[in-house]
């Protein structure tokens, strides 16, 4: 899977991709370690949009410690390099770097497909 295509019109706002990708990543029930966010538009009932990396690149241009490298179209950061400086979560321009309390470094998509998987609507689809 190269990219994710996002169809918000569809989005139901159930989080179930949220929690696999916490589930996924942190073998935790937790939607608030997800690498993706899921915008409620109110006060309009029913609208949502789906907020995730496009690895676009701009946070490992920013990044000083050099922490962030692209492997196969996908920016990954490593923990241990990460001095969690916070320049990349500024500069993202789509701010679809997250952080949590347990983590000393951000958490970004990988583009590993488990959110996909378990959209039932179709919001969320994996493409080559």
């Amino acid at each position: 899977m190269k990219t994710l295509a996002l169809h918000h019109e569809k989005c139901t706002g159930c989080s179930l991709c949220q929690v696999i990708c916490g589930l996924a990543h942190f073998q935790e029930n937790n939607p608030k370690k997800a690498a993706l966010r899921i915008e409620r538009k109110f006060p309009e009932p029913g609208t949502f949009e789906i907020h995730v990396c496009n690895q676009c690149g701009r946070c490992q241009e920013v990044c000083p410690s050099e922490a962030i490298a692209e492997r196969g179209g996908v920016y990954r950061i490593d923990p241990e390099k990460c001095d969690f400086c916070g320049i990349c979560l500024e500069e993202c321009p789509l701010k679809v770097l997250f952080t949590h309390k347990d983590f000393s470094y951000p958490i970004k998509c990988d583009l590993c497909g488990e959110c996909v998987s378990v959209c039932a609507p179709g919001a969320i689809e994996g493409r080559e």
